[in-house]
């Protein structure tokens, strides 16, 4: 949002939004006027306010001469006015250490969410990657009972995920043996999303005994890899720490408010929806209130940054808190995480 906003007008702006956000209150022209440093008189800044008012920065509660920023006015402020604070070295050493290269995926993703929300005192939220955006190390099956076969998959992450399929008709251990053989041959170090077309291809082309193979092959691939909600899937969509530290929080008090947002959170399906909107958004992006769409979320701002790997984005993570946030600091900090998360999920190139 830009306004024609003259430097007296944003640099009254910035001051109250930025003591509002140190102490919670209503902010009034006396504080403004030592804490602004301009040479202006007490009544020249109540009609600035009040232009700010006028154009809907600003808000007067009912119980307070001064002001409060509302969330067009925050808008106003993390576009223009705002000024970052890179995090510090023992900040970045405390992400470093807590999500170490090599270390599991869902540890990492976990560790990450709770680190966002213990630094920001907010909510932390990270989504978690499908599995078939990372590459299968090795693959085995095993026979059970009639026609069904355990499928068990390391990744190149060094995840481990187990699965029981039922194929069409009973495989025999050599059969089992020889088309995980060949996966294993040609297919370990790619995405399991780019599996099933290739065999599929290469049967066309087969002519052989490879065929037969390939036709189990394909069918356990198909059942393990086939279409969405279909194959080795990650046991939650969103992995989210710290709720309760919104409880009691200004501007989050009130109980209706705070039953709608923790519903939100415990559904998670619109929440997460908000989030994969900004998977192909590069850099952080800033909800204020309203403009998240999601009505439990319009006392809310959502700060949010995709995380990526060799180049392949793999989800995104973040932190909902009250619209009156310290934005300099969680900006860089959902920043931060976000790079450190996707340098520790690198597949590690000993393996």
């Amino acid at each position: 949002m830009s306004l024609p906003l003259d430097p007296r007008a944003r640099r009254l702006l910035r001051t109250l939004i930025a003591q509002h956000i140190r102490d919670g209150e209503p902010v009034g022209s006396r504080t403004l006027a030592k804490q602004s440093g301009l040479d202006v008189s007490p009544a020249t800044i109540r009609n600035i306010m009040a232009d700010l008012e006028e154009i809907g920065l600003l808000s007067a509660p009912h119980t307070s001469a001064g002001r409060i920023p509302t969330a067009q006015g925050y808008r106003v402020f993390v576009d223009s006015l705002l000024q970052m604070q890179p995090l510090s070295d023992p900040e970045i050493d405390r992400l470093r250490i807590n999500m170490p290269t090599g270390a599991g995926t869902q540890s990492l993703l976990a560790n990450a969410s709770e680190l966002l929300s213990a630094m920001s005192q907010f909510v932390g939220v990270v989504t978690v990657p499908q599995r078939a955006a990372f590459a299968f190390k090795h693959i085995d099956f095993v026979p059970l009972d009639g026609s069904r076969v355990l499928v068990i998959l390391v990744f190149t992450d060094n995840e481990v995920q187990n699965r029981i399929i039922q194929t069409r008709r009973a495989y025999s251990p050599s059969e089992l043996e020889q088309s995980a053989n060949y996966l294993n041959a040609h297919f370990a170090g790619r995405p399991l999303a780019d599996i099933r077309a290739v065999l599929l291809r290469e049967l066309r082309d087969t002519r052989s005994e490879m065929e037969r193979v390939l036709s189990a092959a394909v069918e356990i691939s198909e059942q393990t890899l086939g279409g969405p909600g279909s194959g080795f899937a990650s046991n939650d969509d969103m992995l989210l720490a710290g709720q309760t530290r919104l409880m009691g929080l200004n501007g989050l008090s009130d109980m209706d408010r705070l039953r709608e947002l923790f519903e939100a959170f415990s559904r998670k399906r619109e929440i997460l929806a908000l989030l994969e909107r900004c998977t192909h958004a590069p850099g952080v992006r800033v909800f204020i209130g309203e403009e998240s769409g999601l009505a439990p979320l319009e006392a809310c701002t959502v700060i949010t940054a995709p995380y990526a790997s060799q180049g392949k984005v793999l989800g995104v993570l973040g932190v909902i808190g009250p619209t009156r946030m310290a934005y300099e600091r969680v900006i860089p900090m959902v920043q931060a995480t976000a790079d450190l998360l996707g340098a520790a999920l690198a597949p590690d190139s000993s393996a």
